[in-house]
């Protein structure tokens, strides 16, 4: 655990470059252990990005320590089923091992405390995220998604490593 403070903010519009480019190199770590080289550019996409933090109901939050950004993340909030999703996910590089993820996961679930569920996904070979979700934030695996039994609710990803992977989901109340 981190004795420093752990808050959120919305993304500014003028930082989404930077988010994303964070972001990416992120997601970058886990993808060139397990595979090696990227081969077709990053992962996620500024496509498959620009698609999640443009989507109805997302909010680009901020994730700072002693208000310094320290990563991010994207959540759907449905204000109606109040069924919400992350959908991204990351702490900078550099940033793991010192309880900022489990920090800044409560501060996102304090944020929107009307929340009856909260989804998310994560790939069949991060074994560091199926830990901190299922072992730290008390998500439960709901299904493994693959190419018979694709996830319908990410379609059409550009990248295949996000094609076979967990949904998880943590029920609130």
């Amino acid at each position: 655990m981190t004795s420093q403070s752990v808050s959120l903010t919305v993304a500014d519009p003028n930082d989404l470059s930077a988010f994303k480019k964070e972001l990416q190199e992120a997601f970058a770590l886990a993808v060139v252990e397990e595979y090696g080289e990227l081969q077709n550019g990053p992962i996620p996409s500024d496509e498959d990005l620009d698609k999640s933090i443009n989507a109805p109901g997302a909010v680009a939050l901020r994730i700072l320590r002693d208000g310094k950004k320290v990563g991010g993340a994207v959540v759907t909030i449905n204000q109606e089923t109040l069924q919400n999703t992350l959908d991204l996910f990351f702490l900078k590089v550099g940033e793991h091992g010192h309880g900022l993820g489990y920090e800044a996961w409560r501060a996102i679930e304090a944020r929107y405390p009307q929340t009856v569920t909260w989804q998310t996904h994560t790939p069949y070979f991060e074994k560091r995220n199926i830990h901190f979700y299922v072992n730290k934030c008390g998500f439960k695996i709901i299904a493994f998604h693959h190419t018979r039994h694709p996830d319908p609710h990410h379609p059409g990803s550009d990248d295949t490593i996000g094609d076979e992977g967990f949904l998880f989901e943590k029920v609130m109340r």
